[in-house]
């Protein structure tokens, strides 16, 4: 039994793991068709913000890469009526430069989502024609009048004209119990990503929400001459319950923009993990609206409440029974309207039945014209005496929307005939049995124990007893492997390795940019010797080219990445005395020595660290 449990719950995880897999996915996006000369973007959007391993596929020849990957996160909120729904995705963009005609497929891009490997599509792109001069840098594809807002500068003011909200009803005068359509939509000329705000509770107003998409795509919409970034951000259907002029408050929803920092030094940016982006919180207050309220007209006997457009059915099970027998009588109002809030229909059955409580079942669906679908009632009796009974026509009355007035719609009257039963007809035969009556004894094959059958002294007991004994030798051979490490100073300092070469590289750079250039590379001399020393525990005074290269081919590290590392010391030397463009040779120095760092470093990683 323990183990059948076990099974159907490693099978559950299984299941849950890949339902996690299918639906995370990565979206591409970029122009089919771009002319020679120009710089494009090329983007990859996975729904989902547990992402790791994000590459891209590799660029082919005749388009260059210039810059990227800039990443954006995407994540919206929404509260109504105390359900909070949210979604998020994140967004990797690349800018690239067509330089010469031809038919080019980017591979797809690969991610680790959930915990499991993921790829895109393939993306096309065919380059062909000339762009127009732009004076000297090369133009945008899709760039011209008509174009998308782009990323404004960190400290960029934002005015109410770059981002705002529209409120509008698609009704601002109805009657009582008269559906409204409540849209609120932005329109942006900045990097918005993340909005969140909260539907207050409205005084006079049944509201439920339109589900909309949860991934939010904009599209262009000009307002007063500009183009916007603009979205339908969420809709509600509200039924007012009083008359007069009802307000619908003012909502302040948070934003974020993102804004590019443009002063950021792309080394520093490099050095520190920063993205060269900043965030600014601003408030955008979707104004109020007021909307007239009328009073429905002198309400007729038997009023519904029912406000909108609707029509109603009914049918018998049965034409013919045997007194005792149950038979059940459907009547299913339809249409649109308030459908969720109309009264249920009255039956006048026979004195000779007994009635019960109709069964309702709710088959609507909320749309941007209201709830539309049917309300289905089913209504049991049970005839007691034999003959020929009418059953009257169930009427319903609502106020037309199109009309303007009441109205009363009938279904049709039934006949029924009822003979004379059997006398063996209880309620037993139609009361469905309930879940907390007392059932029948169970019949048929059942399972038997034997006397003494205890859980003391089980498989499962057993399994209980040593599963925590397991879990401590376990737990206890985890934190022995830790102590060891750290008690290991040869390892500790290679793991610190590393993050003392890029504190060096890091002052470099300063350096570089100061235009001080004996002082930078004394310190990136310092930042390779000193991370070779730590990486492979060599002593300052054993430091040397023959030495080094014995210890890396002992750890596994190729010759082609020990040559590029001998190769970037013998550069900085070479470039420190070296005539010419002093900074042109410093910025090739850094490069040379960063590239060394981080392919051994990654070869070591990959190997291990282990020796032969």
């Amino acid at each position: 039994m323990t183990r059948r449990i076990l099974h159907i719950f490693v099978f559950t995880l299984m299941l849950a793991a890949v339902a996690l897999a299918s639906q995370a996915q990565i979206a591409v996006s970029v122009p089919s068709h771009v002319e020679a000369g120009e710089n494009f973007r090329l983007s990859y959007t996975i729904n989902t913000q547990d992402v790791d391993e994000f590459r891209a596929g590799n660029i082919p020849g005749g388009l260059e890469l210039i810059a990227g990957p800039y990443t954006s996160q995407q994540s919206s909120y929404r509260m109504v009526n105390g359900h909070t729904s949210s979604s998020s995705s994140i967004t990797f963009t690349y800018t690239l430069y067509a330089a010469k005609d031809g038919s080019f497929t980017i591979p797809p891009a690969h991610a680790r989502i959930n915990g499991r490997m993921v790829a895109s599509r393939a993306a096309k792109v065919v380059v062909s024609g000339r762009a127009h001069n732009s004076g000297g840098a090369p133009k945008m594809h899709g760039e011209d009048e008509s174009r998308e807002p782009s990323m404004a500068s960190a400290g960029s003011r934002i005015t109410a004209n770059d981002l705002f909200i529209k409120v509008t009803a698609n009704k601002r005068r109805v009657h009582e119990q008269e559906p409204i359509l409540l849209t609120y939509k932005v329109y942006s000329l900045v990097d918005l990503t993340q909005l969140e705000g909260k539907m207050p509770d409205l005084t006079g107003f049944h509201s439920q929400e339109v589900p909309l998409p949860q991934q939010k795509s904009f599209h262009l919409e000009r307002v007063n001459g500009k183009p916007y970034r603009a979205v339908t951000w969420s809709q509600y259907v509200m039924y007012p319950q009083m008359t007069g002029k009802l307000q619908i408050p003012s909502i302040t929803f948070k934003g974020i923009v993102v804004q590019q920092n443009r002063s950021v030094d792309p080394f520093e940016a490099f050095l520190n993990g920063g993205s060269g982006y900043v965030e600014v919180h601003r408030n955008i207050v979707a104004p109020g609206l007021t909307v007239q309220v009328d009073p429905l007209p002198a309400k007729p006997a038997g009023f519904s409440g029912g406000v909108g457009k609707f029509n109603i059915s009914a049918q018998l099970t049965k034409k013919e029974v045997k007194a005792g027998d149950p038979v059940t009588l459907r009547v299913v109002v339809g249409g649109n309207g308030n459908l969720k809030l109309i009264k249920q229909p009255e039956v006048n059955f026979p004195k000779d039945f007994d009635k019960y409580d109709a069964k309702v079942t709710d088959k609507t669906k909320l749309t941007s014209t209201g709830v539309g679908g049917n309300m289905i009632y089913d209504f049991l009796f049970v005839p007691r005496n034999q003959g020929t009974y009418t059953i009257p026509s169930v009427s319903f009355t609502y106020y037309d929307t199109d009309l303007n007035a009441y109205k009363t719609i009938k279904t049709q009257p039934f006949k029924l005939i009822v003979d004379k039963g059997d006398g063996n007809s209880t309620s037993a035969d139609y009361d469905a049995q309930k879940a907390n009556d007392i059932h029948d004894i169970m019949s048929g094959k059942c399972e038997q124990r034997q006397v003494g059958n205890f859980f003391f002294g089980s498989t499962s007991w057993w399994i209980s007893l040593l599963l925590p004994l397991i879990a401590f030798i376990v737990l206890l051979v985890i934190f022995r492997k830790r102590a060891l490490d750290h008690a290991d100073a040869v390892k500790m300092r290679g793991k610190k390795a590393n993050k003392i070469a890029r504190k060096r590289l890091k002052k470099a750079s300063k350096l570089m940019f100061q235009g001080k250039s004996e002082a930078f590379y004394d310190e990136v001399l310092r930042a390779l010797w000193g991370y070779v020393g730590y990486k492979l525990n060599i002593a300052v005074e054993q430091l040397n080219r023959d030495n080094i290269t014995e210890k890396l081919q002992g750890h596994q590290v190729d010759d082609a990445t020990i040559g590029k590392f001998i190769s970037a010391l013998d550069t900085c030397e070479y470039e420190r005395y070296a005539p010419g463009d002093a900074s042109g040779n410093m910025e090739k120095t850094f490069n040379s020595a960063m590239t060394a760092i981080e392919e051994i470093e990654e070869v070591m990683k990959r190997n291990g660290g282990r020796k032969k």
